[in-house]
């Protein structure tokens, strides 16, 4: 027989086995999961959650799509937390310091409490990436927070109402639209694209069976 955790969903007490995430033990325990589970492979986002250990008095975050199931973990999934999203057209903005304090001048009220970052379910140095933003150092806030998935628990934690994820996400179009070094054979592909070259090609793909399509990409030839 597999070996069984003890878990409490929304105090709620189930038995299910070890080595599941959380997001399959809430499945295996009878959720039927319609919202905060957008990627079902991989992680989104979707799922943010806190949870304790039994013991231990530490209050944990985490996305439950990748984390295993323990024996006594008590878990709550968090609702969906509403950033600040500001309205901008990127090709009329500028990379400038003023941009951000335009748009997101709730980032100067920072009062340096780290909340953020350790509250991070990808453990980003969030409050560094801020720290950028607020400086003008866009490269350093888009490289910073790449990994970023936009749960929005920073946010959820910070006393000064900053939407950590929205000022990143400003942060990386501003470097890849006006800082980061053009990709030529990017640029022609895409024009390629837009002058039709390869229609006719996606067209014929379209119309084979779905394991042709399969064999195809498994034998592809890989560009190096």
């Amino acid at each position: 027989m597999e070996e069984m955790v003890k878990i409490f969903l929304f105090g709620k007490k189930y038995e299910v086995p070890a080595g599941l995430t959380i997001m399959r033990a809430m499945e295996y325990a009878g959720y039927q999961l319609v919202r905060g589970c957008g990627c079902r492979n991989g992680f989104c986002g979707a799922c943010a959650t806190i949870y304790r250990i039994k013991g231990d008095r530490e209050l944990k975050v985490c996305l439950a799509c990748q984390t295993t199931v323990e024996n006594d973990m008590y878990i709550a999934t968090l609702p969906f937390f509403p950033l600040v999203k500001q309205v901008y057209n990127i090709e009329e903005i500028k990379p400038t310091e003023q941009i951000m304090m335009q748009l997101y001048p709730e980032i100067y009220s920072c009062i340096g409490c780290n909340a953020c970052t350790n509250s991070c379910t990808q453990s980003l140095n969030v409050m560094q990436y801020i720290a950028y933003a607020q400086r003008g150092e866009y490269e350093k806030c888009a490289e910073e927070s790449f990994d970023c998935v936009m749960c929005g628990v920073c946010s959820s934690r910070c006393p000064a109402g900053i939407s950590h994820p929205q000022v990143a996400l400003l942060a990386r179009r501003l470097n890849g639209k006006y800082l980061a070094p053009k990709t030529q054979h990017l640029e022609e592909r895409v024009k390629e694209i837009k002058d039709g070259t390869f229609e006719e090609l996606l067209e014929s793909l379209m119309q084979k069976p779905i394991e042709e399509m399969k064999e195809l990409y498994n034998t592809r030839e890989i560009e190096k």
